[in-house]
């Protein structure tokens, strides 16, 4: 029998991940020249299943990602990272197989960077979608950005009232029920704002810390007017550079982002397996809690 150190890495076993592993998996994201951010990992971890491959040496992770379950009607894969020295080997494959063994019959999603998408084709996966980043310093509009209003828009900061009007809410949004990640947001962001009219929310916003930026996100809202004011409410609070992964499809917002200091960066190709498209309003949905949940 072969010794763990002359095991092929795809032959070595996968195991389920829990915080204990967030030190090595925030290892990982640095390893790959992400922000460590184990903020994010925390929260995953939590909510979600991680999944791992172990150095043969014990010592550290080889590969990790998360699935975040949304019942039987959708889990999300994220944050799929192998160390760059073990990269082109087959390990992402072997880990992706393992997740979608275990998935079962329940579909999948998952953004996809440009390196990636070759893999999740070959896996059946299909493209559905993209998402777009922007980020950089946010130039308000005066008073309407610090009070955080515009015309007919007026936000506040979230209460822990406002919790289950938010999972009301977003349930036909995102077309499945989230309760356990929205319960984690008020401990999770640094800023959680919502939108309302007479007294009904048209919408939520978070923002959290990653490296030495804000992200918002999730981003959910009436209409395009209501996200910009969400939006600017949020920026007035931080003095961080911010970031965002809007939906393609909301090109008045990503467009508004860029005219207001926001800079176009990266794009990420949203697929699907076992699903024509995600569920839910996409009209609403302007930008994920991150990539990794879907």
């Amino acid at each position: 029998m072969p010794s763990p150190s002359s095991t092929p890495l795809v032959d070595l076993p996968v195991r389920r991940l829990s915080r204990a592993d967030l030190v090595h998996c925030a290892d990982l994201s640095e390893d790959r020249g992400w922000p460590r951010d184990e903020h994010r990992w925390g929260l995953l971890l939590s909510a979600g299943t991680g999944y791992g491959i172990a150095e043969p040496d014990g010592n550290g992770l080889v590969a990790a990602c998360v699935t975040t379950s949304y019942g039987s009607q959708l889990a999300a894969v994220g944050m799929l990272l192998v160390a760059g020295r073990h990269a082109r080997q087959g390990v992402a494959r072997r880990l992706m197989r393992q997740v979608m063994d275990e998935a079962g019959s329940t579909p999948l999603a998952l953004y996809a960077t440009a390196q990636g998408q070759r893999l999740y084709e070959e896996l059946g996966f299909a493209h559905v979608g993209r998402a777009d980043r922007v980020g950089g310093r946010f130039r308000g509009d005066g008073a309407a950005g610090r009070a955080g209003t515009a015309p007919g828009v007026t936000t506040r900061p979230a209460t822990a009232d406002d919790l289950r009007a938010m999972v009301r809410l977003d349930l036909p949004v995102f077309g499945a029920d989230r309760t356990h990640l929205i319960a984690r947001l008020p401990a999770f962001c640094d800023r959680l704002q919502v939108a309302e009219e007479d007294g009904e929310l048209t919408g939520y916003a978070g923002l959290w810390p990653s490296g030495d930026s804000h992200v918002v996100g999730p981003l959910i809202a009436r209409d395009t007017a209501t996200a910009k004011a969400l939006v600017a409410a949020l920026a007035a609070t931080t003095d961080r550079p911010l970031r965002a992964d809007v939906d393609a499809r909301h090109e008045e917002l990503l467009g508004w982002l860029v005219d207001h200091g926001l800079e176009p960066g990266s794009r990420t190709a949203l697929m699907t397996y076992g699903l024509a498209d995600l569920p839910g309003d996409a009209a609403r949905r302007f930008a994920p809690l991150t990539i990794a949940t879907g």
